[in-house]
């Protein structure tokens, strides 16, 4: 079933609504955006999820999204918020990656892959010379790399725009993914209005959404427990 992730989440009432729901993962945004928290808010909405956890209870799994984390960053986030995985937003390089997993043992890692709207077919770049494209870039990614995240990108911060990209450039990322056993996951513009399209057309392992889930910039809850159930009850 396909996963998913709910991002951009910064207040312990709106985690604490959320938790019942069949929710695969939360996010936190330490990059620079209008919803970024501060290591200790993170570790604060995290002991909210691991108290949960502790009653017995099914709890999702903690991203932190970073991008071009230093060294220190890492360090620093990681004393303060005990997260499982870290979604890498920037242009990290593998052997990045490789060094971060090295230092944080136990630490999972996302890589943030940024799409352009332009559409497959266009005259300058045939499918297989995209597939080529696209295993040239990723390859070296596929054993450091515990999934690979599509995204509309954004020139001011890579991501994270809440615009969604031509979805007809989805397949040959999806067919590498299957092919090096690293899943796919898709954000950019989800919402639970069309979210159905998205996984009837392609069936991506996850989806991950934060502006989609929000009225006037604040999470909405009736938002987040549609979009879920859209995904989750899916026929």
């Amino acid at each position: 079933m396909t996963s998913v992730k709910i991002c951009g989440l910064k207040d312990v009432q709106t985690v604490q609504s959320i938790l019942h729901l069949p929710i695969d993962h939360i996010g936190f945004l330490f990059a620079k955006s209008k919803r970024q928290v501060t290591p200790q808010q993170a570790g604060e909405l995290i002991r909210v999820i691991t108290d949960w956890k502790a009653s017995g209870k099914a709890a999702p799994l903690t991203v932190g999204v970073l991008v071009n984390p230093s060294m220190e960053e890492l360090a620093d986030v990681l004393k303060e918020a005990p997260l499982d995985i870290l979604q890498l937003h920037g242009h990290e390089t593998p052997e990045e990656c490789r060094w971060i997993k090295n230092a944080f043992p136990g630490i999972r890692l996302w890589k943030v892959v940024s799409v352009t709207n332009v559409r497959q077919g266009d005259e300058h770049e045939s499918p297989q010379s995209s597939k080529d494209v696209i295993a040239a870039q990723l390859d070296p990614f596929k054993d450091v790399v515990d999934a690979i995240l599509l995204d509309t990108f954004d020139p001011v911060y890579g991501g994270g725009s809440g615009k969604t990209f031509a979805w007809e450039t989805i397949p040959p990322y999806q067919e590498w993914s299957r092919s090096a056993g690293v899943p796919l996951l898709v954000a950019g513009g989800l919402h639970a209005d069309n979210v159905g399209e998205l996984l009837d057309a392609y069936t991506p392992d996850g989806v991950d959404v934060s502006s989609g889930v929000e009225t006037e910039g604040v999470k909405d809850i009736a938002k987040i427990t549609s979009f879920v159930e859209r995904v989750k009850h899916r026929v």
